[in-house]
């Protein structure tokens, strides 16, 4: 039978098709623009998106997983149940779905209430599926290298409780374990969740020392000033996003992200190997530069 992956072209959605395709799966993408997308052959490649109802169905024929990302955007929430209304009438009953930690603890923060509210609709509509909990992405700090590289400071405000973060590598192999894992059980499985974190809990002084370490110079962190923040983030992207961003930040400041306890023995024993680190994707953007 065949698994859909939505967000296939994304930075995480890639790294489960990689994962999957490895692991010669029968693989199908949904992406808006196909002539930008780059498969291997054997991954059947359908054009549409999560507000396109005929491509939708057109894409779940035939299929009998899925692997639902839904991109922080403004109507992320109606994809969310268009996407899960047309995959129950498909008869889709095994989901794995990408969620973010804390999504019940971050309750004011916009995207993390919809992916709460996806993954409450997930339970009650009778699906059998994973829900996946990413910490904050590694790879989300390639946004800010030539802040960090040229003008000599990490400014992102995570604050001093620390972000077990997280590289989108091991989300996407993780995603691709679990999405066989339900595709080859012969008996529906009960809703499960992971956590997926880093190996370690860093501080924004804690990342500041790694940049310091593998560039050979001193980079400092400037502190927690998320007005500023919101700021610059409007530079790069609408207000509702960086007033988002803003609140997310205000969260770290206080909540932190925090890894429960045995997620990183948990998810170190699924992969088989050591989970990557800051330090590593630190150590190659500075290789690079």
């Amino acid at each position: 039978m065949t698994i859909l992956v939505t967000g296939a072209t994304g930075t995480v959605g890639r790294h489960v098709v990689e994962q999957l395709v490895k692991r010669d799966a029968d693989v199908r993408v949904l992406v808006r623009d196909p002539s930008k997308s780059d498969f291997p052959a054997s991954v059947s490649v359908i054009q549409g998106g999560l507000l396109d109802v005929d491509s939708l169905r057109n894409a779940y024929h035939g299929v009998s997983t899925l692997f639902l990302l839904n991109a922080v955007v403004a109507d992320e929430y109606t994809q969310a149940l268009l996407a899960l209304n047309l995959a129950r009438e498909a008869g889709i009953e095994r989901i794995v779905y990408l969620s973010v930690i804390h999504s019940d603890l971050y309750v004011n923060v916009p995207h993390f209430a919809g992916k709460y509210g996806v993954e409450r609709m997930i339970k009650q509509m009778g699906f059998n599926a994973t829900i996946l909990r990413p910490a904050y992405f590694i790879e989300n700090d390639l946004t800010i290298k030539e802040v960090v590289t040229g003008y000599g400071i990490y400014p992102m405000p995570i604050g001093s409780k620390g972000l077990a973060m997280v590289d989108t590598r091991d989300i996407g192999e993780v995603a691709a374990l679990e999405l066989l894992r339900r595709e080859q059980s012969v008996v529906p499985l009960p809703i499960e969740r992971i956590n997926l974190v880093g190996p370690n809990t860093l501080t924004g002084q804690d990342i500041a020392a790694i940049w310091t370490d593998v560039l050979g110079r001193p980079i400092a962190y400037p502190g927690e000033d998320t007005v500023a923040f919101e700021q610059n983030l409007l530079q790069h992207m609408p207000s509702w996003m960086a007033y988002d961003m803003r609140l997310m930040s205000e969260r770290f400041i206080t909540e932190g992200m925090l890894p429960g306890t045995g997620d990183v023995d948990r998810l170190t024993a699924l992969l088989g190997r050591p989970l990557h680190s800051y330090r590593e994707f630190a150590t190659q953007v500075a290789a690079s530069v």
